[in-house]
């Protein structure tokens, strides 16, 4: 299949362009960086040029506005990016018959619920966010009836910013790190995530689906297997979110079932342990080259 990537610079979108290009699929990198082919997803005269000229089956948009706390005081912002974008994305990929995948997020729910969260539990988001990312799933969902909305959570992986990496330079240069020990979610590695992805591309699915890895952990018990598989002597300290106030409310459980993704595909999701793991050697090494150049 014929598929472009717009984000394809992020985190995930990076993910998602090599495991699709692994597997033979003719891959179309699309972002506002430098590399690759240029696409601003707030333009629908650019994306309707994208889709006519690049002749896609498929459209996944890892394109975000992801600063959770940077939302809360440029919303407009969000809002174009996260919600806009994915509306121009939906329209145009109705009308020229190309079909969407879009990514959002588990921050569409409160965390007030104790069980994961279910596809079909009623979204509350309680943060600029949340909300921006909740109104670009309606945008979605309103503009085109062949698409994917994916909810993954708690993301880390090889490329750009993300907290384990964060964790493991901090622990570094520190005896003792304090970490948050009362939100809870399912850390989920990119690489998982985009295979996720590509096995539902691949059935041609339609609709909503969480997608994260299997197990449940707080943001403290994250940053301890961290430091312990990079092998460090600090010690993580667990604290309550109070003592450490960020502009934006996170919900204290985003935990989501992937009990659809199971049946539809008849595939579990990693162990979160297991895929940190895997990243945090990898994220060793590359950081041994890079301090060696």
């Amino acid at each position: 299949m014929r598929i472009l990537v717009t984000g394809a610079q992020g985190m995930l979108g990076h993910e998602v362009v090599r495991v699709f290009e692994k597997a033979g699929h003719d891959v179309i990198a699309a972002d506002i960086m430098p590399e690759g082919t240029y696409l601003d997803i707030t333009e629908p005269t650019a994306i309707r040029k994208a889709l006519i000229s690049e002749r896609p089956d498929w459209l996944i948009n890892c394109a975000a506005y992801t600063n959770v706390d940077a939302c809360e005081d440029h919303e407009d912002q969000a809002f174009s990016l996260n919600a806009q974008g994915p509306e121009y994305l939906a329209q145009a990929c109705s009308r020229f018959g190309v079909s969407l995948l879009h990514v959002s997020t588990d921050y569409v729910f409160d965390g007030t619920k104790n069980d994961p969260y279910s596809e079909h539990d009623l979204p509350h988001p309680i943060n600029a966010y949340g909300r921006s990312k909740l109104a670009g799933e309606y945008a979605v969902r309103t503009g085109t009836r062949e698409y994917i909305i994916v909810r993954p959570q708690w993301l880390f992986g090889i490329h750009g910013h993300n907290f384990v990496a964060t964790i493991i330079e901090i622990a570094r240069n520190h005896e003792k790190i304090h970490v948050v020990n009362d939100q809870w979610g399912s850390p989920t590695y990119a690489n998982d995530l985009a295979k996720a992805m590509m096995m539902l591309v691949e059935l041609d699915a339609r609709g909503t689906y969480h997608l994260c890895n299997r197990g449940r952990a707080t943001w403290y018990d994250l940053a301890k297997k961290a430091v312990e598989f990079a092998e460090l002597d600090t010690e993580v300290v667990p604290v309550s979110s109070q003592e450490f106030p960020r502009p934006a409310k996170r919900p204290a459980n985003s935990i989501l079932s992937t009990k659809k993704f199971t049946e539809i595909t008849g595939k579990l999701m990693p162990l979160w342990q297991i895929s940190l793991e895997k990243y945090v050697q990898h994220y060793l090494v590359q950081s041994r080259k890079t301090s060696q150049a």
